[in-house]
């Protein structure tokens, strides 16, 4: 059963991450310009205004963060102001950045969309499918991955076996690609998971079994466990409607932490449902895997040795 850990309010909880040498986790509230962290063991909470809409997090491997704004990705540190690294997007200004996480090899990939919030984070009406995945190496060097074809571009995740899962918010589907490791390139598309009930995919983590927790945003109130081919192992029921993002933490890795929203709800649905926009914890019985962080690593290391 999912309990509470911590009453964020946030408009839009994304990106949630498990630092394990803080024993703490970092997110972000997209529609609140902030940056979250919470030791859960004692309930310390830090929080840090951003300048503009903040929309990913990740670790770096010489500390400090990479943070996805609203079109720049950023090097930053609690300690310490925003530094530009890379703009995936220059010439599109009507699109934003969304969702973005570290790879395996080292690198940050980050997704793109038409931009939904107005300045004061209201929503603002979509009229277009304009988002794509863009890799950004850890020299600074971005590399556009998909064509601009995605609504609202969430989940990332890596397979064993040689794939990449993303979905489309907007579309309700999952897909999953070969992703070509040496060329840094991802490629036959095929749908995994279409028109699935409740809600729509939002953020995902794989867990050690390889397997796809997916959070069931826009009324699904639930995760949902896939398997890399896209067939439902099971479901867990969440005490809020938007999930959006999830991670596992804790010393073994043991607890999933899942992110909410309460972006566009009424008064009176926040007041029948006043955990929206929180953080939950729950223990499905499966461990999960270590953050990448964002970095030189083995894969770049053997190509510049070639």
């Amino acid at each position: 059963m999912a309990e509470l850990v911590f009453d964020a309010g946030d408009i839009v909880g994304e990106s949630i991450i498990w630092s394990p040498a803080e024993k703490a986790l970092y997110w972000v509230d997209i529609g609140g310009s902030r940056i979250h962290r919470l030791e859960p063991a004692n309930g310390r909470h830090n929080l840090w205004p951003t300048p503009t809409i903040v929309t990913s997090i990740g670790m770096r491997g010489d500390g400090g963060f990479i943070v996805g704004m609203q079109r720049d990705v950023c090097l930053w540190a609690p300690d310490s102001g925003f530094e530009t690294f890379a703009v995936p997007e220059p010439d599109l200004p009507d699109n934003r950045l969304n969702e973005g996480k570290v790879a395996p090899d080292g690198s940050f990939w980050v997704a793109t969309m038409q931009n939904n919030l107005n300045p004061d984070g209201s929503p603002r009406d979509m009229d277009r499918a304009s988002g794509a995945v863009y890799r950004i190496d850890p020299d600074g060097t971005v590399k556009q991955l998909t064509p601009n074809e995605y609504g609202i571009s969430n989940t990332m995740a890596w397979t064993d076996d040689g794939g990449f899962l993303f979905a489309d918010t907007v579309a309700n589907e999952i897909y999953r690609f070969d992703h070509d490791v040496d060329g840094r390139a991802i490629g036959n598309r095929r749908t995994i998971v279409s028109g699935f009930a409740p809600g729509l995919p939002d953020g995902s983590c794989m867990d050690a079994a390889g397997t796809l927790w997916n959070c069931r945003v826009v009324g699904g109130a639930a995760v949902a466990n896939f398997d890399t081919d896209g067939r439902l192992l099971r479901m867990v029921d969440l005490p809020a409607t938007w999930p959006t993002s999830c991670t596992f933490g804790g010393d073994d890795l043991s607890t999933l932490y899942v992110t909410s929203a309460r972006f566009t709800m009424t008064p009176d649905h926040l007041a029948a449902h006043p955990l929206e926009g929180g953080v939950f914890a729950l223990n499905p019985g499966v461990r999960g895997r270590p953050e990448p962080k964002f970095g030189p690593g083995p894969l770049s290391v053997e190509k510049e040795q070639r």
